[in-house]
């Protein structure tokens, strides 16, 4: 069962008014392609001058910024892992994705936090998997914590977004 605290949505991350977007970063933190370089444009040059002082930040890990021109008042960066047909440990590594940026949200008494698909794009994790990771990591994190009030999982790609639809019990 989904708690009434998660959503699912189909759109872009950085139009979303929420207290913090999730960018599914790379370890420098200095900008990307997909998600990340779509953050670091609509966040402005003053998020890359930000990050250069961060020294980077390892897979798993998360580091929080302003949001800069964003709506969103914070940015919780955290690299998720480049897929190895599992040989090194990436569920492991993409659950702490999700459970490092959420205990940073709630250090920074954020109560609504937006998640993109971390590492299903470029970094070729099956999405199927990772929506699995993300949901049971988000479900886990709510059932013990009452400081979130929303988590959204917000999908780019229709294929993205029919996948946790379906995993979310959205579709027949």
């Amino acid at each position: 069962m989904i708690p009434d605290r998660i959503q699912i949505e189909f759109g872009d991350i950085t139009k979303l008014e929420v207290d913090a977007i999730v960018n599914a970063a790379n370890t420098s933190l200095l900008g990307g392609g997909g998600v990340d370089g779509a953050i670091h444009k609509a966040a402005g040059p003053e998020l890359l001058e930000y990050c250069r002082n961060l020294n980077g930040c390892a897979t798993g890990e998360a580091k929080i910024t302003p949001g800069f021109k964003l709506h969103a008042k914070y940015i919780i960066h955290t690299p998720g892992p480049k897929w190895r047909e599992g040989r090194v440990n990436e569920d492991v590594l993409l659950a702490n994705c999700y459970k490092n940026s959420l205990k940073l949200a709630v250090e920074n008494n954020i109560k609504t936090i937006a998640f993109p698909a971390i590492s299903t794009g470029v970094y070729c994790f099956p999405v199927k998997r990772a929506t699995n990771i993300a949901l049971n990591e988000a479900i886990n994190f709510l059932a013990k914590n009452e400081k979130i009030e929303k988590i959204i999982f917000i999908c780019y790609d229709i294929t993205t977004f029919d996948v946790y639809k379906r995993l979310t019990g959205g579709y027949p």
